[in-house]
């Protein structure tokens, strides 16, 4: 099987900073929202609040909209033409997408897509409260075992080296650079 990130790999862009995005310009009373963000943003940078709880507070507009899933919707209706090409040359029915990013937001791309199997951060779509870590780094690993304890991953994706963890377990791995993809670089040309 092949995994994938999804943002920055297969989507050429942050899904969820586009998501928000969208929804501050079609709702401008959210805008209300941005200050707690900004906040909860510098908190994380500083050490005093996790990721996940940073991305509590940015998900907690969630709440204020009357119809989510149709937000949703409405969004990818628009974005779905922002997957990178390349991706249809590796594609195959037993990929997988491990990523940051809520699985709410990315059932939509990967069903579109054909991708068997998301595994995102578990953010309830109308409240924007996680269940659980933000699914990041090593928790990657922890989440995709948890739901396939003995696969081989063929092939790994990603534009980050955050991901080192998921291209350790796999095969082979790839940096994604736009439509490039790179071999996976050693520790050596991380310096």
């Amino acid at each position: 099987m092949n995994v994938y990130d999804f943002d920055g790999t297969i989507y050429r862009r942050d899904s969820s900073a586009d998501f928000v995005l969208f929804c501050l310009r079609r709702h401008p009373a959210l805008l209300s929202s941005v200050p707690a963000m900004a906040g909860a943003a510098l908190r994380m940078r500083s050490g005093k609040i996790s990721k996940t709880q940073m991305k509590q507070v940015i998900f907690s507009f969630l709440r204020r909209l009357d119809d989510p899933e149709a937000m949703v919707e409405r969004f990818w209706e628009g974005h779905l033409d922002r997957m990178h090409a390349w991706y249809a040359t590796t594609h195959r029915p037993d990929d997988v997408v491990v990523s940051a990013s809520p699985e709410f937001l990315l059932r939509i791309p990967c069903e579109h897509l054909g991708v068997g199997t998301v595994i995102g951060s578990r953010v309830d779509g109308r409240t924007g409260e996680f269940a659980g870590k933000n699914c990041h780094g090593p928790e990657k690993v922890r989440r995709f075992r948890a739901v396939f304890p003995t696969a081989t991953v063929e092939s790994f994706y990603s534009d980050s080296l955050s991901d080192a963890p998921m291209a350790a377990i796999a095969q082979r791995a790839f940096m994604v650079r736009g439509e490039r993809l790179d071999p996976w670089p050693t520790p050596q040309e991380r310096r």
